[in-house]
């Protein structure tokens, strides 16, 4: 894109230079039409420099913008409104301003928001953080959640706090009286004020509103028009990213990059210029957009305009910012600018959705800063945002902008005030308004007029969508109910009320559906829609009988109004039809013929359920009973209030009973959400209710026998014979029968026993959520969560759990993983109700299952009978007698009769099981109204009615007598109890009836004695079952133990053999232990000619996937061992360090700043060479065909050698070959010096220069001397071995594998090294001994590769590792010959000791014995060891502690000293004087103790020597036994004492090499040992000041936007801009997101992030391989919140954290998240390298 130069540059025009603000200010002082003057002036400088052309100038030329715009353009508005300096005057301003006690802080996208749950009027109420920070509020419970963006803080407002309204910022001092803030200002300033901001205002407006695209508004055009024109492209919500971008780069020919940074800020901004040039050059751009977007959906909106328009709307919005900056300095001019203007506003309001994102941002907080801080402005803008409402709305149907972004959202700033709300309602009609715009909107209906969505397309979809944000509003107003109404707002209550009836009657009867027979439903019909705007309605519906319920006339006029809606509804119905007449046991009603199974049928019936709202609220407040005659009781026919609720129950059974699989998936999601919380407070509960309503006001025999037909089980309870019915039936009608009646007896159950709502029973609100939650946790122990979401939120997202639970629960805190947990407190287990309305049948079944467990361990019986019920309030007393009527009585019997003689299939378990719970209810009842009333005033008698034998249809015995008949069917032990239990309280009853009969003692005594002697039976009965249980066991027990012996005489050799063998390995363990414990008394030495050998000769393994055991050995098959290796940056001292250029790094020496290394681990799983090759062939071919079916990653790239471990699916990338252990030493005496080992390497050396200077003609010895060594290897073992060393250096490198590479031993031995040090580490920060405590993978591990980098020289040419050795010599005794050796401060000398030991094995003569290797070992380590001192001393900067010392000092000390003097006079006193050689040798000892222990180690693996006792423990003792392990003198000094003249010039030379020098003064990394362990960073304890500063962090590309992902680095601390187009970088020609990029710096592909938005912990490893973390942040219950759902205060679980620490440390991120991948594919798809 050419960016088209312009003709002036501003700064340099010399008309620009010689302006004057303060003139041109007092020049407008003095003109009579102000406007035209300021319209001339804007209209000759704003296109002159904000026509800049072309689109995103450097950020050099937009700083040039702005400095001109504030010069030339604002500067002269400032001057003339102060009428003086604008610095000065502004910060006057600001002096006296007395700030308002509003915060009115607008939220940025991501800010933290905090509302108090206790004291806030509704979940709108927020603050922002500095507020809730000095607010009481931080010490209730309050609930934290991000912002979306656009509201703004509610700190100051009476009307959005219960108590507590200020924190101490907001505060109002004494002197806020109500004088008006204008009059603090000079007169002369406001009317100058008022001028000016009248006159931007309505430039602005103007422009923003401005529909021409190349004519200006009149006085606004420049004096010369150019032809230049922008080609501006603006957001809508329709089109992708990548559509955008790839439109662009067609229809612009930009790059890619260009096109992601105009569609970035397009998204950002609303529009953007992407071409400036003449007319026709844009248009055609713009004919490219269009015709690119336009396929699939409705194009991109393009204008081409020209550049004098753009520039001044540029400069209209930062004339808007301008104004909302100005009036910040003070309260007054807050209330000027738009006070009189309300036309403009009028004006902006209404042209919102055709203005653009960035514009409409701008003069959204413009409102919010000025009118909606003041109240009497607020109240005006809130009138006209009323009186427009119907038109915002449909605009905001038509916008393809979210509404985040539209002036529709501004009304929960307005509506949520309940005064202002009122007031729109009493003036405004505002219900009424909301309520038929949304009616009118959903214009799809059917011929009754009911809403249809079935068949909508994609346009009518989104406009529902849209639509459902009036309900929203709806809330707004009705979410806190008045105290004191006013005749006026009782009117337009009611009138809202209408008008949402008639929303209700749309909705009444939606959706019905008829059953499928025959064959299955063709398309599923669309449900959702329906339950969406049920689910949305839910809390509006709840909240509008909260207003009714608040004020006795509304209740009783809404109450009025909802039976009419219902009687139309019900005349509505086309079901009146055939009138039949039904009659069972006497009794007769007259109904009409309808079958749920074959009619319409719909689960949707607001208008009833609201009804039994308002029911139950008449019974609540008692108005029922005190003022009968105002209400319409008599209109209401029970048989029709019933009609409805109970088909859609019957239709519930029915799906249960299997009737209506044909219909489909649609039905039985209906049906689950029609019982799901979310719904069913206004759904199912209310339809139990409306039976309930209905029942109390039946004949109860009527009633059960309208709930009979409409089950459609009539005809079984009223035939004569009732078992006749089976042998004709099929088996599936009979299955399906058996379901409905065990349905409809469950249904009687809840009918009569479900008292828990305050107005049915006498019970309060929390009694019910008491009782939910005890439901809840007799399933099983919860957490917190799972218990909020199982109990229903109110308007305000509350659920009451907290008010009660801590009264019936006891909660457990969690461990390192999972959370806490609630258990209930047992005393309230007899609170339990088998038959609990709200369970769903498997929730019932383990509730059962755990509390019949829980009785059977205290030792109880097993009977849940029902718990007793609250008593129930007057409306509703006439329920009771359901269960004392003859229908179901008859019921009863007739199931008991069938259990008596029981036939196949003809009756089931559950649902004798529901008629012994609905005994027992009417037990209960009985016994419960003895107990109160006494025997004279109960008109309940049960126990007389079960007595009597049954009447016809089925003459049987009395239900009492069946009972005991059944109390010994051997085929019910499973309900003996519960019927022992009900047989108890038949006679316990008849004895309280008895006992108030006559009051003699005689008969009390007789009563007890029936109660013992019914104990007595009990305790007999239990008895005789222990017995049997008793006999059975033993007889159990005697059958298995004759099969035992019949098995062991027939197998008798097998036994006798494994005996033998038993005895005489305990014998052969017996004497090997005794020498082993001679030599710990020997002092164990690992290295050197005095080393104790390996204890273990033969080393057997087994293959896990041939299973077949084979001995190693160097010449036998190879065994290898499945390991991963890693590039790692675990132990880096230098994050800043760039990685090197593999094609010419040096592996050699690795730097002490350790800042990348190669770590290598292993799962402990051993193969064959052959079978993993085999195995890994297989996974192979598996792949390559999985690519040609799925593209899409798998958890591991087996292009890179990865496969999954086949026994533990652990991520491997190689496999180390297992190597036999070293042979046991020969003990010879010739040890040879120090002095006499360096001469003859030096001279070794010297022939091996001369050797590769002439190495032609010497080629074949050089094979010889190669065959030699490769001998010790079978041919399988060396492949493997060059297998390991070429993925070490593949992974190492980043390089393909090259076997002639120089460096491929080097990095097998790197490896070995790093993975040895970071061990170490773990080590020292788990507080674990050296030995012993490693786990055996990690030992195997270990040991294998210390083996195999001992030998892995073998395959390499030998003169590559003769080299290495000598430049590894050449550091420790230099040598000319050598050239560029590095300094000793550069070099990490443990890597250094273990590549000499290692390389030294290539130098050797072959005829030279392994004692002389052990000897030169011990010299290298001597050599490393003085050099390492050295090294410490150069580097340590030791504060002068002055500390009282015993004596003179030790030898140790006056030896450092005396070294650390000869340092300093090497270095020519470039080192600090230290006179406390005490404080030196700590200095030292601490610093050289992780090189001691490593050497340890390495040293234990590649000669397999025991360790020591001391240090298989932790403790004291350690460096004594550490040295003397390693053969070195406790005092290490004396290794430089003893050999001073031939280390002194060996000193020298490390010293003098210029490299030290330069170091030391500052010319490079300076590492002070010890070295630290890396940790990951510092957490905050609370959450929310990470939240803060991720909302504080700006995008560091698109200018100062918020970032929509902040994302934390754990191991560095930076904060990266996550999942966004914008900080996209190339990586490998690859764009990644700033996470994966960053890794790569940071961690060599790895990362471990936490992402603050969402509260997750996020593990990414390469570009395709990520999964998400538990978060160490845990809320008061022990769980973490990912996504920041429940919004609950959240603090960091130390331990969690530490638990995420070490799995970084171990090297184990990659490994967790290969198993997080293999257990969850969906985590497969994710594009990790976009995050």
């Amino acid at each position: 894109m050419a960016a088209a130069q312009t003709d002036r540059d501003p700064p340099t025009d010399p008309e620009f230079v010689h302006f004057s603000a303060k003139d041109t200010s007092s020049r407008w002082l003095a003109v009579s039409d102000l406007q035209m003057e300021v319209y001339c002036h804007l209209a000759m400088y704003v296109p002159r420099i904000l026509c800049l052309g072309a689109s995103g100038g450097s950020s050099r030329e937009e700083q040039r913008e702005e400095l001109a715009c504030q010069l030339l353009l604002l500067a002269p508005l400032e001057w003339f409104m102060l009428g003086e300096e604008p610095a000065a005057g502004l910060a006057r301003l600001q002096e006296n301003n007395r700030p308002s006690p509003l915060c009115g802080h607008v939220f940025k996208v991501g800010e933290p928001t905090y509302s108090c749950r206790e004291c806030a009027a509704d979940p709108t109420c927020v603050l922002c953080m500095q507020c809730f920070l000095g607010s009481v509020h931080k010490e209730h419970r309050y609930r934290m959640t991000t912002s979306g963006g656009g509201g703004f803080c509610d700190c100051g407002d009476d009307e959005a706090w219960k108590t507590s309204p200020y924190c101490n910022k907001h505060t109002p001092t004494e002197r806020h009286t109500e004088e008006d803030p204008v009059a603090q200002l000079p007169v002369d300033m406001v009317a100058r004020g008022y001028s000016i901001f009248s006159i931007i205002l309505k430039y602005a407006v103007d422009l923003l509103t401005w529909e021409r695209e190349d004519e200006l508004p009149a006085g606004l055009e420049p004096p010369e028009r150019s032809d230049s024109y922008l080609c501006m492209l603006f957001n809508d919500e329709v089109h992708t990213y990548e559509q955008v971008i790839y439109t662009l780069q067609k229809a612009v020919n930009c790059s890619q990059k260009e096109a992601v940074s105009f569609a970035t800020t397009v998204d950002r901004d609303g529009r953007k210029s992407v071409r400036y040039g003449d007319l026709q050059f844009c248009e055609q751009a713009k004919s490219v957009i269009v015709r690119n977007t336009s396929r699939q959906s409705k194009p991109l909106r393009v204008q081409v305009m020209h550049s004098s328009v753009v520039a001044h709307q540029c400069f209209a919005l930062k004339a808007l910012g301008w104004l909302g900056q100005i009036i910040q300095y003070s309260v007054g001019l807050q209330n000027s600018p738009e006070g009189e203007n309300s036309s403009l506003v009028d004006r902006l309001m209404l042209n919102d959705s055709k203005m653009w994102k960035g514009a409409r941002n701008i003069y959204h907080q413009l409102l919010m800063n000025s009118l909606l801080m003041d109240l009497k402005y607020k109240k005006m803008f809130a009138i006209q945002f009323a009186k427009n409402y119907r038109r915002l709305q449909t605009d905001f149907m038509e916008d393809d902008h979210e509404r985040v972004v539209s002036v529709t959202s501004l009304s929960v700033q307005l509506f949520t005030v309940p005064t202002m709300a009122r007031m729109l309602m009493m003036e405004q009609n505002l219900m009424t308004t909301i309520v038929r715009t949304f009616v009118d909107h959903l214009r799809h209906r059917d011929l009754q007029g009911r809403f249809q969505f079935d068949r909508y397309t994609a346009q009518q979809a989104f406009k529902f969508g849209r639509v459902q944000s009036l309900i929203g509003d709806l809330k707004y107003v009705l979410i806190t109910p008045p105290s004191d109404w006013s005749p006026q707002l009782r009117q337009k209550f009611l009138e809202g009320f209408d008008s949402f009836l008639d929303l209700l009657k749309c909705m009444q009867g939606m959706d019905p559906v008829v059953r499928q027979v025959g064959q299955h439903i063709e398309m599923e019909p669309e449900w959702e829609a329906a339950f969406t705007l049920q689910m949305k309605l839910t809390h509006v519906i709840t909240m509008i009988q909260e207003w009714c319920c608040s004020d006795e006339h509304v209740l009783v006029e809404a109450y009025r109004k909802c039976v009419s809606a219902l009687s139309q509804c019900h005349n509505s119905l086309p079901d009146g039809e055939q009138p039949i007449s039904l009659s069972l046991c006497g009794h007769s009603v007259e109904t009409f013929r309808y079958q749920v199974s074959q009619d319409k049928v719909s689960i949707h019936l607001p208008v009833c359920r609201l009804l039994a709202g308002l029911h139950v609220l008449l019974s609540r407040t008692e108005v029922a009973s005190r003022v009968p005659e105002q209400l319409p009781l008599g209109e209401l026919s029970p048989p029709l209030l019933i009609e409805l609720p109970l088909r859609c129950l019957v239709l519930c059974a029915q799906v249960h009973a299997g009737m209506w699989r044909r219909n489909g998936f649609s039905l039985i999601n209906q049906i689950y959400y029609y019982h799901n919380v979310k719904c069913r407070v206004e759904m199912f509960d209310k339809d139990i209710i409306m039976l309930q309503t209905g029942a109390s006001m039946m004949d109860p025999n009527h009633f059960l026998m309208i709930v009979l037909s409409r089950f459609e089980l009539f005809h079984i309870f009223s035939s004569t014979d009732v078992r006749k019915r089976y042998r004709e039936a099929n088996k599936d009608v009979v299955q399906q029968n058996n379901t409905l009646i065990e349905e409809m007896l469950h249904l009687i159950i809840m009918v009569v026993g479900e008292r828990y709502v305050a107005g049915v029973g006498q019970v309060e609100p929390l009694d019910e959520v008491r009782r939910e939650i005890i439901h809840q946790l007799s399933i099983r122990p919860m957490s917190h969560s799972e218990l909020v979401k199982a109990l229903p939120e109110n308007g305000n997202k509350e659920t009451g759990l907290e008010r009660v639970i801590d009264s019936v629960a006891s909660f457990k805190k969690p461990g390192v993983t999972g959370r806490g947990l609630y258990e209930l407190c047992p005393e309230w287990n007899k609170k339990f109700n088998l038959y609990f309305h709200h369970y769903s049948r498997a929730d019932q079944s383990k509730a059962e299952e755990a509390q019949r467990k829980l009785r059977r361990q205290n030792g109880e019986d097993t009977a849940l009978p029902p718990p007793p019920s609250p008593p129930l309030c007057p409306l509703f007393a006439s329920l009771v007698n359901v269960l004392q009527c003859d229908v179901l009585l008859a019921v009863e019997g007739a199931v008991l009769q069938w259990a008596v003689e029981p036939s196949g299939g003809s009756w089931t378990e559950s649902m004798l099981q529901r008629v012994l719970h609905l005994v027992a209810m009417a037990l209960l009842e009985e016994q419960q109204q003895l107990e109160n009333k006494g025997d004279d005033d109960v008109t309940f008698n049960y126990t007389c009615k079960i007595s009597r034998p049954g009447e016809a249809p089925s003459p049987t015995g009395s239900v009492l007598a069946l009972l005991e008949t059944l109390q010994n069917a051997p085929h019910l032990e499973v309900h003996k109890d519960i019927i022992t239990w009900i047989v108890k309280t038949v006679s316990n009853i008849k004895t309280m009836r008895e006992r108030t009969a006559s009051t003699s003692t005689v008969s009390t005594c007789h009563g007890h004695g029936a109660e013992e002697t019914l104990r007595d039976r009990d305790k007999a009965e239990r008895k005789r079952k222990a017995e049997m249980a008793r006999l059975r066991r033993e007889k159990i027990m005697a059958q298995m133990s004759e099969m035992q012996k019949h098995f062991i005489n027939e197998n008798k050799e097998l036994f006798q053999q494994s005996l033998e063998e038993l005895e005489a390995s305990t014998v052969s363990a017996a004497d090997s232990s005794a020498p082993s414990l001679e030599h710990t008394c020997v002092s164990q030495v690992c290295v050197g000619p005095r080393r104790v050998g390996g204890a273990e000769p033969r080393q057997l393994v087994t293959c896990i996937l041939c299973q077949e055991e084979q001995e190693v050995r160097g010449h036998g098959r190879a065994m290898v061992l499945a390991a991963f290796i890693q590039r790692s940056t675990v132990l880096s001292k230098n994050r800043r360090r760039i990685l090197p250029d593999p094609e010419r790094h040096d592996p050699l020496f690795m730097h002490p700043d350790l800042s990348l290394g190669i770590h290598t681990a292993s799962c402990g799983h051993i193969m064959h060479a052959t079978c993993w090759q085999r195995y890994f062939e297989a996974v192979q071919v598996k792949e390559q065909r999985r690519q040609q079916r799925l593209r899409g990653h798998t958890s591991y790239d087996v292009e890179n050698g990865e496969f999954l471990c086949p026994l533990c699916e652990c991520l491997s990338n190689t496999v180390i070959p297992l190597l036999p252990h070293t042979h046991t030493p020969e003990h010879s005496d010739n040890h040879p010096s120090l002095e006499v080992w360096l001469n003859t390497t030096n001279q070794h050396i010297a022939v091996l220069h001369s050797a590769h200077r002439k190495q032609s003609e010497d080629a074949a010895e050089g094979a010889e001397s190669v065959t030699l060594c490769q001998n010790r290897f079978s041919s399988s073992v060396r492949e493997m071995i060059t297998t390991f060393s070429t993925s070490t250096y593949k992974v190492g490198l980043k390089l393909n594998p090259n076997e002639q590479d120089p460096r491929v031993p080097v990095l097998s031995w790197s490896t070995c090294a790093y993975t040895i040090q970071s061990i170490e580490r773990l080590l020292v920060d788990e507080e674990k001994p050296l030995f012993g405590s490693l786990p055996c993978r990690q030992d195997d591990c270990l040991s294998a590769l210390t083996r195999f980098s001992s030998a892995c020289w073998t395959t390499a040419p030998l003169k590559t590792v003769q080299t290495h050795f000598i430049r590894l010599f050449t550091v420790l005794v230099p040598d000319s010959q050598v050239e560029n050796s590095p300094c000793i401060l550069d070099i990490d000398m443990f890597h250094l000791l273990v590549y000499s030991v290692l390389a030294y094995s290539s130098v050797h003569s072959p005829d030279q014995s392994s004692a002389s290797i052990d000897s030169a070992h011990l010299h290298l380590l001597h050599l490393v060891t003085v050099t390492h001192l050295v090294q410490i001393l150069l580097t340590t900067c030791t504060e002068e502690v002055c500390m009282d010392q015993d004596g003179g000092g030790s030898e140790e000390e006056e030896l450092i000293c005396e070294l650390y003097n000869t340092l300093r006079t090497h270095l020519d006193s470039v080192l600090p004087v230290v006179s406390s050689g005490w404080q030196l040798w700590r200095c030292v000892k601490a610093g050289i103790l992780p090189f001691l222990r490593a050497a340890a180690l390495f040293f234990h693996y590649l000669n397999s020597t025991a360790p020591p006792a001391d240090l298989l423990v932790a403790g004291p003792g350690q460096w004594e036994a550490l040295c003397s392990y390693l053969s070195l003198p406790s005092n290490l000094l004396q290794l430089h004492q003893s050999q001073h003249t031939l280390l002194e010039p060996l000193i020298n030379r490390w010293c003098c090499h210029p490299g030290v020098k330069q170091v030391l003064q500052g010319g490079g990394v300076i590492v002070r040992f010890p070295r630290e362990s890396n940790n990951l960073i510092e957490l905050p304890e609370d959450y929310s000041v990470l939240i803060n500063q991720a909302s504080s962090f700006t995008c560091p590309r698109s200018g100062g936007d918020k970032s929509r992902a902040p994302t934390l680095c754990l191991v560095c601390g930076a904060i990266l801009c996550s999942q966004s187009y914008c900080c996209q970088t190339e990586v490998d020609g690859e764009d990644v997101g700033a996470c994966t990029a960053h890794t790569f710096t940071c961690g060599t592909g790895l990362g471990l992030f936490l992402r603050v938005r969402e509260s997750q912990v996020l593990f990414v490893a390469g570009k395709t391989k990520g999964c998400f973390y538990p978060p160490p942040y845990l809320d008061d219950y022990g769980e973490t919140d990912q996504g920041l759902k429940r919004g609950n205060p959240l603090h960091l679980c130390l331990d969690r954290y530490r638990k995420i620490e070490r799995l970084w440390r171990q090297h184990g991120v990659a490994e967790v998240i290969g198993h997080a991948q293999e257990a969850n594919q969906t985590l497969v798809t994710i594009d990790w390298q976009h995050l």
